[in-house]
């Protein structure tokens, strides 16, 4: 069966085409889905009643306004969708066509804001979170165990990541709040310190050095360093601290976890700047360095001028009650 075809479809708001650069068929889709996406809901009100009356009823809109919309939608599409029969009206081939789309469209719609209001629930909502590798064993479990004492039912979406990875997530809008170090000095972003983290020296259980309870950095100028790659703040934060120290380290190895790191100081590879682990580490002796100052301070950051969700607005409180707290102790 043939469709009944108008003539050429034209978009019908448009009024000034003449003088316009002839568009590209992206252009002209975008162009006919923004101008089609508001007469959508007429339409299917129309499909659904097969009476002008009852759906401008249903739609809540002057019968004159659905007619005229309708009468638009078929001279852009450049179809007739319906057969008319005064007030009652019946759907062509065409419009029985393009209904199983506007209802497939519709429902899609409405499941996105459902869930849009869902994620917004102050009691049921969700907050997306992203923090450091090395705060996801014990930092931020319990955190998030104390949080939900009095907020049982919000849902975290949850993402391990190194510091810059994470902010460009959150100016993305695929994070609400990040914990990272070191805390970032952006004009899209706020940031507040909530903790500071000491950093030790790792070496071998057999390194000149283990038998020490304290250095300074500079007494590991000589040896080989593995470390974690460069963009990752504490890759940053080791690189200034030796060059606080007076030299600058040589790097055999560059990988993307902390513990990892510390298992090839084990294997005597090398030493490492760490934060402590969560469980001792054998093979390891982790010695305080006491110059340069070696810590690294933790903050919390998010997109500046976003509004909160309720849900995002409660952790991020709860965070800041954190200030000082943080880190287990």
């Amino acid at each position: 069966m043939v469709h009944q075809q108008r003539s050429e479809g034209r978009l019908s708001p448009s009024s000034d085409t003449a003088d316009m650069v002839e568009p590209t068929a992206a252009a002209e889709t975008a162009e006919m889905a923004k101008v089609l996406a508001p007469r959508l809901a007429y339409f299917a009100a129309v499909a659904r009643t097969e009476h002008v009356t009852r759906a401008a009823q249903e739609a809540r809109v002057p019968q004159s306004t659905l007619s005229r919309a309708m009468v638009r939608l078929e001279q852009d599409l450049g179809v007739d969708l319906f057969a008319r029969h005064g007030r009652t009206v019946s759907l062509t081939p065409a419009g029985r066509t393009f209904l199983a789309s506007v209802e497939r469209a519709l429902a899609e719609i409405e499941r996105a804001a459902d869930e849009v209001r869902a994620d917004a629930d102050p009691a049921t909502g969700k907050v997306a979170f992203g923090f450091l590798h090395t705060m996801g064993a014990e930092t931020v479990p319990g955190l998030l165990h104390d949080f939900r004492a009095d907020h049982p039912r919000i849902r975290f979406s949850l993402v391990q990541n190194y510091g810059e990875a994470m902010l460009e997530r959150l100016r993305a809008g695929e994070l609400d709040l990040c914990l990272t170090s070191p805390v970032p000095d952006a004009p899209d972003l706020v940031a507040r310190r909530l903790d500071e983290q000491k950093l030790r020296l790792v070496v071998p259980a057999d390194h000149h050095l283990a038998g020490r309870r304290r250095i300074r950095l500079a007494e590991a100028a000589d040896d080989t360093f593995v470390t974690l790659e460069p963009g990752y703040g504490l890759r940053r934060i080791t690189d200034d601290l030796c060059r606080q120290a007076g030299f600058r380290p040589r790097v055999a190895f560059e990988g993307e976890e902390a513990e990892t790191l510390r298992g090839l100081v084990a294997a005597g590879l090398g030493v490492a700047l760490l934060p402590p682990p969560t469980v001792p580490r054998p093979g390891v002796v982790e010695l305080t360095v006491t110059a340069p100052r070696a810590a690294r301070e933790i903050g919390v950051a998010w997109l500046a001028d976003r509004p909160d969700t309720p849900p995002v607005a409660a952790f991020k409180r709860f965070l800041l009650s954190r200030r000082g707290s943080l880190l287990p102790a």
